[in-house]
């Protein structure tokens, strides 16, 4: 690639932060940061070094200098910023969960195919290297047919009622800060499930606590997902087939180990998922890739995939009765 593309961080928060930090340890550029004040546009800018600083969303996606915008707001804030920066004509990469629901995202999805612009959701752990390899593996037949999954998301996070991850008008609690990781991974490895089934406990707050779920597939397949907020887990997954089986290890959503067992329990490969920084340039780099190909839809993430997930997290929150602020 002989131009490189110049990345919009739209949002200053943490995850802002882990991605920038990525993105400059591996040789993208970070053009501009935009914040909703100047002041805190001008400390993201000082602390990575960026060029530009934008006291608003608005200047920074009408920042000429600037091809691709990566929304790093919380999940309430993704429909609005995404049609901004769509509408002027910018590349965007919104975190997961890509919207607060399935219309949200369906929005977003299309203002981008009418634009020919990419949309793509940063479901990071999608393009990591290990995730690549095992699905490499599975289509090889090394573990036959697949039969099951099993993933979970759990962390002790904060308890205080006001912290965003329990606040409901901020699209806190378990199941789209933590819950999207292993159902998207389900769909990954298995597609679209036939049945779904969900229960979850609540904080005081109304904000859901823990989330199980278990999907059915066409294949006979079954898959079951577990996250929460207010417990720490082991944060494992496995896929599981009629030749052998997958074992990821902790934190199996982030750059980790993981092995492959026949039926004979013997192991068969071990991989090693290390890679420079936490990872998040991965996305990045499919990004940039589709831009300078003139693709829009990821094969790794499609854009019409986010869109599906987002109708199973519909699903789920219908069933435990979670709903959000301002919805209809």
């Amino acid at each position: 690639m002989t131009t490189k593309i110049r990345w919009g961080i739209l949002a200053t928060g943490w995850i802002a932060e882990l991605f920038v930090k990525d993105l400059q340890l591996t040789g993208h550029v970070v053009a501009a940061v935009g914040s909703r004040s100047q002041a805190g546009a001008d400390r993201f800018a000082a602390t990575f070094g960026i060029a530009k600083a934008h006291g608003s969303y608005e200047d920074l996606v009408a920042d000429p200098d600037v091809d691709i915008i990566y929304i790093a707001t919380p999940h309430p804030q993704h429909v609005t910023a995404a049609r901004l920066a769509l509408s002027a004509g910018k590349h965007v990469l919104v975190e997961k969960a890509f919207t607060l629901n399935a219309a949200e995202a369906a929005e977003i999805v299309n203002l981008g195919a009418s634009k020919g612009l990419v949309v793509l959701e940063a479901m990071w752990t999608r393009f990591l290297p290990h995730m690549r390899r095992i699905h490499e593996i599975i289509a090889a037949d090394t573990i036959g047919q697949i039969r099951s999954v099993t993933a979970d998301h759990r962390q002790k996070l904060p308890d205080d009622p006001k912290h965003r991850l329990n606040a409901l008008e901020l699209g806190g609690g378990a199941l789209l800060d933590l819950g999207i990781y292993p159902i998207s991974f389900t769909w990954d490895m298995l597609g679209k499930p036939t049945s779904i089934k969900a229960s979850a406990t609540f904080r005081d707050t109304g904000a859901d606590a823990q989330v199980a779920t278990v999907f059915h597939y066409a294949s006979g397949a079954v898959a079951t997902t577990l996250s929460s907020s207010d417990s720490a887990g082991p944060n494992r997954a496995s896929v599981v087939g009629t030749k052998g089986r997958i074992d990821i290890d902790r934190v199996w959503y982030s750059p980790t180990t993981f092995r492959v067992y026949d039926n004979d329990n013997t192991v068969i490969e071990t991989f090693d998922g290390s890679v420079a920084g936490r990872g998040m340039q991965f996305q990045a780099d499919e990004a940039e890739r589709l831009i300078a190909t003139g693709q829009t839809e990821s094969d790794i993430m499609p854009a019409s995939q986010s869109v599906q997930i987002m109708q199973v997290l519909d699903e789920v929150r219908s069933q435990i009765g979670l709903r959000y602020p301002g919805e209809s």
